[in-house]
């Protein structure tokens, strides 16, 4: 039976196979400026779709006391934890586990999700499931920083998406927009096509 991109191995696969053309081997650059937006690190944070653990060791070095990276597959966690700095691996945890279960397995437990390349990676079908999930994952006042590949090429993944359409969308779940911007520091073959965002889903009054 053909694996989809809502089955586990169709990921771990594409790890042992070399499918991985999202893989930068560092810290996206448009994210790792954007940290600075962030201001101290306050509570735990969790990175969905880490693959190898980037942004999640990048988030640790920036001071961050707690960071989970979280991943479909087992390869890509396996991996992220042979690349973990020793001086890092009290403040990193990696979780394999299905993103859309994260909203209802830990409520309110982070303060900041990031995102990169895991929401152009799933089913488009399910893209309101994953606003959801992130937004029931994050505490009052805590934030979304994503970098949403907004790209209109056929097939995928990774899926075609548009700003316009991400936008009310984050909207709907009840996020609320800070900042935004089209990086001018994306990596050539995304330049143009990247939507940075951070978002705050608001605090209870």
């Amino acid at each position: 039976m053909t694996k989809t991109v809502s089955d586990c191995g169709y990921w771990d696969e594409a790890y042992h196979e070399g499918r991985d053309g999202w893989e930068l081997g560092r810290p996206t650059p448009p994210l790792l400026r954007a940290v600075s937006w962030l201001g101290k690190p306050n509570g735990a944070a969790v990175v969905v779709g880490c693959g190898r653990g980037h942004e999640a060791i990048m988030l640790a070095e920036a001071g961050w006391p707690r960071v989970v990276g979280l991943d479909f597959a087992v390869e890509a966690t396996r991996q992220a934890e042979l690349l973990t700095p020793t001086a890092l691996v009290g403040q990193l945890e990696w979780r394999t586990g299905d993103l859309f279960a994260l909203g209802t397995k830990s409520p309110s437990e982070f303060a900041l999700v990031v995102e990169h390349t895991s929401f152009c990676a799933i089913d488009p079908s399910r893209r309101d499931e994953w606003m959801r999930s992130v937004f029931a994952t994050l505490r009052p006042g805590g934030r979304l920083l994503a970098l949403f590949y907004v790209h209109q090429k056929p097939g995928g993944p990774p899926f075609a998406a548009k700003s316009e359409d991400v936008k009310p969308a984050l909207k709907t779940a009840g996020f609320v927009i800070e900042r935004e911007e089209i990086p001018s520091d994306s990596i050539e073959r995304r330049s143009g096509e990247e939507w940075l965002v951070l978002a705050m889903r608001p605090a209870v009054s």
